[in-house]
């Protein structure tokens, strides 16, 4: 038998795979080297030579010559090495070459699958580590099946996945669909590297813009934040290192056309570009536009603010289910608070009126009570303007529970929250 059934498989495998050269010669060498052990037992005195070139594989034992042979896989009589080797002498070691008649088709067949699996193991890797540096990228591909909700998207070389959770809920697709998605995540797994493609995040978004826009990929403007709720509404913040450059503008594109890119590929999504600001009250106020924000309550101590709107823009500002209000929040990273002008006064009137007991708000045991009143603050009015750091001072007041409190004094200080309690009392 001859190593052409080896060197098929070898071709086979590793036909466009553009795999190491060295790697390929050393999981061949591997190979032979195992059929060997299955034949003999032992392969510290075996070596294998290939030509790749010519298609040639050699494979020599190295044997000491002796008179008397004692082990016939490592020894060999001085008559037999001088057909080999005329010059060989006793006690000198020759290569003798191993036919590979002499494995038997078991053998062959085991070196075979051997190469197999370590070129398989070696293209997986390949593709893991491709990938792996490709993290952020936008690749295209074909939906090949469609499994319990998932995508299975075909990249050509490599196979990746999109879970229902990353997909834009209104998009259905079909086997052959095109596809363009964003490489979340990359992990090895038994069968390969699983690929994790989404449309749902937010780094989608903010790589079609680079796509879109030259500036960003230019580095001239830079995207700070981006908020999204795929499928319906994005809020993305963007800022120029040039001052002659409009960013938003630039987004934009002429006629709209380089945002109505965007909007396409995200099934008509909404996009507000907000330009950054660092200060975070204008920076609220741009991500709540077109509302027109009247007043500003910071409250820096748990990141929150107050926005007061003028009265019919109450819903303009906190949008559909509150949407426009939770992108704003997600966008700017603080917790935002939005009020209309009268129940902003309402709230004040509660703060400034007669002090509310603090037994009067939901979740406040007599012993917190009592820790509370301790530390000066008597009244839900006072627990309000108290900074987070104050009550977790307060023995048996984790950061949680203070958050909570201060949570809680906030709604119960609102006007439809005191209204109900209000009611609530009268009957």
């Amino acid at each position: 038998m001859d190593t052409f059934e080896i060197l098929e498989a070898l071709n086979q495998i590793t036909k466009e795979k553009n795999l190491d050269i060295e790697f390929v010669l050393e999981t061949l060498e591997s190979g032979l080297l195992l059929a060997a052990k299955k034949k003999f037992g032992n392969t510290d005195n075996v070596s294998v030579k290939i030509d790749l070139e010519t298609g040639e594989i050699d494979m020599y034992a190295t044997k000491k010559v002796v008179d008397k042979v004692s082990d016939k896989n490592i020894e060999i009589t001085l008559e037999e090495a001088k057909k080999i080797e005329p010059q060989a002498e006793i006690e000198s070691e020759i290569a003798v070459p191993i036919g590979f008649e002499e494995f038997g088709r078991n053998a062959i067949i085991a070196a075979k699958q051997i190469l197999i699996q370590r070129v398989r193991e070696a293209e997986r890797d390949k593709i893991f580590e491709e990938y792996k540096n490709r993290l952020g990228e936008i690749v295209t591909g074909n939906v090949q099946q469609i499994e319990k909700g998932s995508l299975i998207i075909n990249l050509g070389k490599a196979e990746a996945v999109i879970p229902p959770k990353e997909q834009i809920q209104r998009e259905r697709y079909r086997q052959g669909d095109r596809v363009r998605a964003f490489i979340l995540d990359v992990q090895r797994s038994a069968r390969g590297p699983q690929i994790i493609l989404s449309r749902a995040n937010a780094g989608f978004l903010g790589r079609l813009f680079e796509l879109e826009v030259p500036e960003i990929f230019e580095k001239i403007i830079e995207i700070k934040a981006i908020a999204r709720e795929p499928g319906e509404r994005s809020k993305i913040a963007v800022s120029s290192i040039d001052d002659r450059v409009d960013p938003v503008g630039a987004c934009v594109g002429v006629k709209g056309t380089r945002v109505q890119s965007v909007v396409r590929e995200l099934n008509n999504e909404r996009i507000d570009i907000v330009p950054w600001h660092p200060d975070p009250q204008i920076f609220a106020t741009r991500a709540l536009s077109p509302a027109k924000i009247v007043r500003i309550d910071l409250f820096e101590e748990d990141n929150s603010m107050t926005l007061v709107v003028e009265d019919d823009m109450l819903s303009l500002a906190i949008g559909k289910g509150g949407q426009n209000a939770r992108l704003a929040a997600k966008l700017t990273g603080w917790k935002i608070n939005i009020l209309s002008e009268a129940e902003y006064r309402s709230t004040k009137k509660l703060e400034e009126g007669p002090k509310i007991v603090l037994g009067s708000l939901p979740g406040i045991g007599k012993k917190i009570e009592e820790k509370l009143t301790a530390a000066g603050i008597d009244s839900v009015q006072e627990l309000v303007k108290t900074k987070l750091e104050t009550l977790t001072e307060i023995e048996g007041v984790g950061k949680k529970k203070a958050e909570k409190l201060i949570e809680s004094a906030k709604e119960y200080l609102t006007p439809k929250k005191a209204e109900g309690e209000k009611k609530k009392s009268q009957e």
